[in-house]
């Protein structure tokens, strides 16, 4: 039965990586050695001061000889610490520029399987083909804008007014139609004669 949970993607682990590794735990190792080193400094110190108020003085200048000479490895250490410092970061630095130029190189491949896709002639001919599409669409652009002279809109005007005269139908001239059969209503020949006007009569009351 496999494993339900999946597998794990292996990290490859370089030369690079384990010399890093194993200056970083150097490093750490000088700095644990300096501090304890300061440690004992301290502590030499403090005692030198006590003795000399007890009257030792050969016992504190001891001490004080043993001090400076720690002191001197600690300057050492800071030394070491300061080139494995170094190497590290140098080691680091180099890791990125190799991944840095890895990248670059897959993406040098990667565009060189798309240039495979396009020749010179079909990008020249996309290229032709959207400028087209520009210019016609400026075009537009500028008849919706107004740009059109005053003779184009003449032209525009003249062109409108035949197109909407050839789809009317034709009109017959009053020339071309016969009027020989229209009958018209007759015109009276004698005035009209005035109304009688009605003579209205008084109400008569009606008896209580």
């Amino acid at each position: 039965m496999g494993n339900i949970f999946g597998t794990k993607k292996k990290t490859r682990v370089t030369e690079q990586d384990k010399a890093v590794l194993q200056l970083k735990q150097q490093r750490d190792k000088l700095k644990q050695y300096q501090k304890k080193i300061l440690t004992v400094i301290e502590k030499d110190k403090e005692l030198a001061r006590k003795l000399l108020k007890e009257d030792k003085r050969e016992r504190a200048k001891l001490l004080l000889k043993k001090k400076r000479y720690q002191e001197q490895l600690v300057e050492k250490t800071d030394k070491q610490l300061d080139t494995v410092e170094q190497l590290v970061h140098d080691l680091e630095f180099a890791q990125v520029e190799m991944q840095v130029l890895n990248s670059l190189k897959a993406g040098n491949e990667s565009l060189k399987e798309v240039h495979k896709l396009f020749s010179i002639e079909d990008i020249e001919k996309i290229m032709d083909e959207t400028r087209e599409g520009i210019e016609k669409q400026k075009e537009i652009d500028d008849i919706l804008a107004g740009a059109l002279t005053t003779e184009d809109e003449d032209a525009v005007d003249l062109e409108f007014e035949e197109i909407l005269r050839q789809s009317l139908p034709d009109v017959p001239k009053i020339s071309d139609v016969d009027t020989s059969e229209i009958e018209l209503p007759s015109v009276p020949t004698e005035e009209p004669k005035p109304k009688k006007e009605k003579i209205g009569r008084d109400p008569v009351p009606l008896p209580a």
